[in-house]
C-alpha cells in the first residue's frame, strides 16, 4: 500500500562553506518523499504556488511519487526558505522564511490518499497533524515529526497529535525540551508512556537513537569525508525509515526490524549531505543505498567475548 506523506514543498536557498544555491527544490515532504519512494509509492500533500515549476514535480514523479495530491494555489508563492551553514554543519543561520501559500494550508486528501496504510506527518502545525490523523484511522503505521517551535506555542495540541501516532521523530534537544527530561533515554521513556511505540531521536552527524518499551539502540552517521549540504537530511533519514516499514507489511513491528529501519534512513540520509538539496538523491540508486547499509553493518559490530577484568 502507498505512503501518505503531508508537509512542506518548498523553494530553498542555501549557502555553506562548499557552495551555494539560489533557488532549489526542497521541503520536509519533497525529501521524505525521493527516499520513501525507493520503498513504496509515496503519495504527497502540499501547496505551491503559481511559481512551482513542472520541472520540480518532474523530479518526483521520476522516482514514481504521485503527485496528485499537490494543491496549486492561484495567485499564491511557493514556501521559500533561505539559510546559511558555517563550517559547523550542525547548526544554521535562517536568513529568510516566506510561508507564502503553506500559512493557510487546510490539507485536502483524495480517497487514495486516505487510503494508505502507511502515514507520516510531517513539520505542521500540531492541529492539522491531529486533523490528517483522524482521516485515516485504520493506518498500519503513523509516524510524526515536529519542532521546537511548536513546542514552545502549541505544546498541549503536540501533546495530542503525538498521543494518536505509533512513532515521533524529533532531535535529542526537542524530546527533553518537550518533557523537560534531563537526557534522552529519560525523555523518551516519557513520551511512551503517552501512546506510541516507536521513539527516533535524530542526532545530526552523530547519528540516531531508537528507544521502544523493548530496547535502546544507537547507530551512528555513516562516515562521511565530504558534506556539502545538510539540508533536508532529517526528512531523508524519515523517509528512509518509514518507507522501509512500509515495505514490510507483514512483519511484526519488532526491534530488529526498527534497527534495520535506521540502518536504511542512515545510509539515505548520508547521500542527502553529499551535494546540495535533492541533486544527490534523485540519481541515486537501489544497490548503492543496499551497499551502504551493508557498510554501515560491517563497521558497527564487533565480536569476541569480553575481557576478564581484574577487581
Amino acid at each position: 500500500m502507498p505512503i501518505t506523506v503531508v508537509g512542506s514543498i518548498a523553494y530553498d536557498a542555501v549557502k555553506t562553506p562548499f557552495g551555494e544555491r539560489e533557488r532549489m527544490l526542497g521541503g520536509a515532504a519533497v525529501h521524505f518523499a525521493l527516499a520513501a519512494s525507493f520503498f513504496e509509492e509515496v503519495l504527497v500533500v502540499g501547496p505551491v504556488g503559481d511559481d512551482f515549476g513542472e520541472s520540480e514535480l518532474e523530479v518526483m514523479r521520476r522516482r514514481g511519487v504521485d503527485v496528485s495530491d499537490v494543491e496549486r494555489v492561484s495567485g499564491g508563492k511557493t514556501f521559500f526558505w533561505r539559510g546559511e551553514y558555517g563550517w559547523d554543519l550542525n547548526s544554521r543561520e535562517t536568513l529568510d522564511t516566506q510561508l507564502g501559500v503553506f500559512e493557510g494550508f487546510q490539507p485536502k486528501l483524495s480517497a487514495r490518499s486516505r487510503e494508505s496504510d502507511v502515514l507520516f506527518l510531517a513539520n505542521i502545525l500540531p492541529d492539522l497533524q491531529l486533523e490528517v490523523r483522524g482521516q485515516l484511522p485504520d493506518a498500519r503505521f503513523v509516524a510524526l515529526d515536529s519542532m521546537n517551535l511548536w513546542i514552545d506555542i502549541a505544546r498541549d495540541q503536540l501533546v495530542k497529535a503525538i498521543e494518536s501516532v505509533d512513532c515521533l521523530i524529533l532531535n535529542d534537544a526537542e524530546l527533553r525540551q518537550l518533557t523537560g527530561k534531563p537526557n534522552l533515554v529519560s525523555a523518551a521513556r516519557e513520551i511512551l508512556s503517552w501512546g506510541p511505540k516507536v521513539i527516533v531521536a535524530k542526532q545530526g552527524e552523530y547519528g540516531a537513537a531508537l528507544v521502544t518499551n523493548e530496547g535502546f539502540f544507537a547507530l551512528p552517521a555513516y562516515p562521511m569525508e565530504n558534506v556539502i549540504d545538510p539540508t533536508g537530511a532529517g526528512d531523508t533519514f524519515a523517509g528512509g525509515f518509514v518507507g522501509y516499514i512500509a515495505a514490510h507489511p507483514g512483519e511484526v513491528l519488532s526491534d530488529e526490524m526498527l534497527r534495520r529501519a535506521m540502518a536504511h534512513g542512515t545510509a539515505l540520509a548520508s547521500f542527502n549531505v553529499e551535494e546540495f538539496g535533492t541533486e544527490r538523491i534523485e540519481r541515486l540508486t537501489g544497490d548503492e543505498i543496499a551497499a551502504r547499509v551493508d557498510e554501515l553493518h560491517a563497521i558497527t559490530r564487533f565480536s569476541g567475548a569480553p575481557l576478564q577484568l581484574r577487581g
